[in-house]
């Protein structure tokens, strides 16, 4: 077995410990057991990180699971995402791939067993009934009147459950614990419910369908699971899933072990309130860019690396937090920085006419795609025309102190190629800047200028000529606050109108023209951006924005 090579986190010493104790002869055996009624998201892609990571990291392996114990909310295009999303994410389940519906008669003769021990009975209180009398945190819950049923009348109405012959809702099946247990979920857990309802696998073969609490722990423990690894909320679970498995009297015993999980600022994780975005069109589906899911992370141009060093750097704890949605883009862009070729787009175009320079004359320029290393990514020829576009904020009639760019007067060097000077603006009828009248330095197309003068900041910009037509898709977290979900009011109310901007007047260099789907650029002094594998198609370019860059010039300009 190969030594561990991450971090330390307490899962890991708690499982170091066992296996320094002589535990688990056989290997660590984790899985990753998600329902199948959604899309993933980045949650679960800790969530998958950690398990797949441990896994591989202890020489063992891990399973991937569909809990798809409810008919009415899963469906065959939730589970082809999620295989989707952890191929993606770079972890490969092997053979081992299951449902838990596979064990539903296994299941089901446990239930059996438990039934004939008097460990549980059939109830015919409805579930309004089974609700209200189940207590509270401060007082014990009633217990049903049907709870003293001999396990011979248990076993005959469970048999004739399954057989169909009672109609949905009228019984159930509830473990015999404790109604007076501090630990609410021990109250007579339901285990079965009446439900004809098709199953995406089983078909039409059950009307009654095991609970997850009941599901979840005997599945792991027919697969052989050592390390049940789960988020904090199924910490007060741990009692029943340990329960379930006393009475049984399995021979292999999964450990449940709970971890903080990933809150996120700016954004929902919860599947019922992604569901509704979706539902209600304020997004444009489950692989909207704005979405925490990873299909809307991968739409957008999230890379696996990035996701995987994500999960890294926020760790592993025991109590609930939340993190910053700007850990992530940093990361994003971290990731982005090594691995990604530059290019210069104009956002917002102005017109640009460098008066001193010839008419049809075209000079070509060469530039590094990767400015920091040359050699890594090879050059590209950029044409210089008289006929330039630059950004519409990089010119200022009357610019405050600390601005760099153009306004009348001043000078500015070009990305890679020489200094201007701006020598007039022209103006619409409503006064509005359309043109600017400029003027280059000839001897700064192969350096500085030759009398020593300083020159601003250094702008890009694209000949008009030459450019390239796209479309840019800018895309703003998703809410106005930090949590959306907090009060429990509408988390929709939080919903931010400017989440997505699109400029389909944007004009990009020549080299963008060559882009295909999923290539990913750096347009210089904006931000990173994705060739979207969709919408690119029939010569159309449209480029989602990953994350942005931070441009200082353009918040002071924004302040003036």
């Amino acid at each position: 077995m190969s030594e561990p090579t991450r971090p330390r986190n307490f899962i890991r010493q708690i499982i170091d410990e066992e296996l320094a104790a002589g535990k688990h002869p056989d290997g660590i055996v984790t899985r990753f057991p998600p329902e199948p009624n959604g899309y993933l998201h980045i949650g679960h892609a800790k969530s998958i990180c950690l398990n797949f990571g441990i896994a591989r990291d202890y020489g063992g392996r891990c399973h991937l699971r569909m809990d798809d114990t409810n008919p009415t909310k899963e469906d065959q295009e939730y589970i082809e995402s999620i295989q989707q999303d952890v191929r993606w994410l770079g972890f490969d389940w092997g053979p081992h791939y299951y449902h838990a519906a596979d064990y539903f008669e296994r299941l089901y003769e446990w239930a059996e067993l438990l039934i004939r021990k008097g460990k549980a009975y059939v109830d015919d209180q409805t579930a309004e009934q089974i609700r209200d009398t189940r207590g509270t945190l401060t007082e014990p819950g009633t217990p049903s009147p049907y709870r003293d049923r001999t396990p011979e009348e248990n076993l005959d109405l469970f048999r004739r459950m399954r057989a169909g012959e009672f109609p949905d809702g009228s019984r159930v099946l509830r473990a015999k614990i404790d109604m007076a247990s501090p630990n609410l979920n021990l109250r007579d857990p339901v285990m079965y419910r009446i439900r004809r309802e098709r199953h995406h696998r089983t078909g039409d073969r059950w009307v009654i369908y095991p609970m997850y609490d009941w599901a979840h722990g005997q599945s792991d423990a027919i697969e052989g699971i050592t390390h049940s690894i789960c988020t904090l909320e199924f910490e007060a679970h741990r009692p029943l899933y340990d329960w379930f498995l006393d009475q049984l009297d399995l021979p292999r015993r999964p450990r449940q072990i709970e971890f903080a999980r990933l809150n996120l600022t700016y954004t929902v994780m919860s599947k019922r309130m992604l569901s509704e975005l979706v539902r209600d069109g304020a997004v444009a589906g489950w692989d909207d860019p704005r979405l925490p899911t990873i299909a809307g992370l991968r739409r957008r141009g999230y890379t696996p690396e990035a996701i995987r060093e994500f999960a890294e750097r926020i760790g592993v704890a025991k109590a609930d937090s939340t993190v910053d949605l700007e850990l992530l883009e940093t990361t994003v862009r971290d990731d982005l920085n090594s691995r990604v070729p530059r290019a210069m787009c104009v956002h917002r175009p102005l017109r640009v006419v460098i008066e001193n320079f010839p008419e049809g004359e075209v000079r070509t320029i060469e530039a590094p795609n990767f400015p920091d290393d040359p050699p890594k990514m090879g050059h590209r020829q950029i044409p210089f025309s008289r006929v330039l576009w630059i950004e519409e904020d990089d010119f200022l009639e009357q610019p405050p102190k600390k601005f760099l760019r153009l306004s009348p007067g001043r000078e500015v060097r070009l990305r890679w190629g020489p200094v201007i000077r701006c020598d007039r603006a022209v103006k619409d009828p409503g006064g509005r800047v359309v043109e600017l009248r400029c003027t280059l330095d000839p001897d700064t197309f192969s350096g500085p200028p030759r009398d020593g003068r300083k020159i601003g900041n250094a702008i890009h910009w694209v000949s008009a000529a030459h450019a390239v037509p796209v479309t840019l898709r800018l895309y703003d977290r998703l809410f106005t606050v930090p949590n959306p979900a907090a009060g429990g009011g509408d988390f929709k109310a939080h919903l931010n109108p400017a989440s997505l901007e699109t400029l389909a007047g944007a004009q990009a260099e020549p080299a963008v023209g060559a882009a295909r789907p999923g290539d990913r650029y750096q347009f210089e002094r904006r931000g990173y951006y994705f060739a979207d594998p969709q919408d690119c198609r029939d010569g159309r370019l449209v480029f989602n924005r990953i994350v942005p860059l931070r441009d200082s010039w353009a918040k002071i300009a924004a302040k003036g």
